[in-house]
């Protein structure tokens, strides 16, 4: 076997005595240290047991990513990932601060727009994706949410209520249903599972199963970006709350507004929010713009 495939197996064998965090949370993790092993090998290093990582391995992988010019939210992601595999070989101490590793601050003022408005979602064939998708559109959820949610028991009437479970961070949250289109989506997805109990996975398939479907539908179906989504969600939401565009869809920045506009302003990105599942009001800069 090669230095990659031996590398790879000793990080699985470490993630498997370890399975701490949710399904989806280990696969992300899996998913991020085996293209941290390729990319290692691929400087030239023939490490073939994690056991033996060293810090000069993490900072020459670290200098690649910004090389190749990934986003700082990105790279930080991966070298969370990676701070908690050290825990778990014992060597928490060999990954420098994200400071020496010139890893800089993450912004959330966005210098273009991420929306997408009017997806084409006419060469999604599964019918489960094809709600999923619909629901991440109408409502602004996020993909694992659109997959987990259970529609009949979500539907309250007036909003759609996502229980904890459901959610990123365990931070469930009610969004209003406003529209004849989110009823629309919603009312579908009832159909289709047609019990209360019943999700957006089919029967017989676990989350990451139906997760990998999902992926592999919109890749065939050309989309990309789908967060974009949510981000459509959030300035359309914000023009309905306020009255006006968000600053990234050409509206009033913030020193542009007066101080009863600040405070409509205020309130309309407090209710995002918590519509969006955040935990911080400055986030909703990275979707409406500041």
């Amino acid at each position: 076997m090669g230095i990659r495939h031996d590398l790879q197996r000793t990080i699985y064998q470490v993630l498997n005595s370890n399975r701490d965090g949710s399904y989806a949370t280990q696969s992300d993790r899996k998913h991020i240290l085996f293209k941290f092993a390729e990319d290692l090998i691929s400087r030239g290093y023939a490490l073939r047991d994690i056991k033996g990582l060293k810090g000069k391995h993490i900072t020459a992988v670290i200098k690649y990513w910004q090389e190749k010019g990934l986003s700082t939210a990105t790279i930080k992601n991966r070298t969370a990932v990676l701070r908690h595999l050290c825990v778990r070989i014992n060597k928490v101490n060999i990954i420098p601060s994200n400071t020496e590793l010139c890893i800089g601050k993450r912004t959330y003022v966005p210098t273009s727009n991420k929306a997408l408005y009017h997806p084409n979602f006419s060469k999604i064939s599964n019918e489960y994706i094809r709600v999923s998708l619909e629901l991440q559109r109408v409502f602004g959820l996020r993909r694992e949410e659109s997959i987990k949610i259970k529609p009949w028991r979500a539907d309250k009437g007036n909003h759609l209520s996502l229980q904890d479970s459901w959610c990123k961070g365990g931070r469930g949250r009610d969004i209003p249903i406003r529209t004849d289109e989110q009823r629309y989506w919603l009312n579908q997805a009832k159909s289709l599972v047609q019990h209360k109990d019943l999700s957006m996975i089919p029967p017989k398939k676990s989350y990451i199963q139906q997760r990998c479907i999902y992926d592999k539908q919109v890749i065939r179906a050309g989309l990309k970006n789908l967060h974009g989504l949510r981000h459509a969600y959030a300035q359309q939401r914000y023009k309905e709350l306020t009255g006006w565009e968000s600053p990234i869809n050409g509206g009033p920045k913030s020193r542009e507004l007066s101080q009863e506009q600040k405070k409509i302003d205020y309130q309309a990105r407090m209710i995002l929010t918590e519509e969006l599942g955040h935990g911080r009001i400055a986030i909703i800069n990275a979707y409406c713009g500041k």
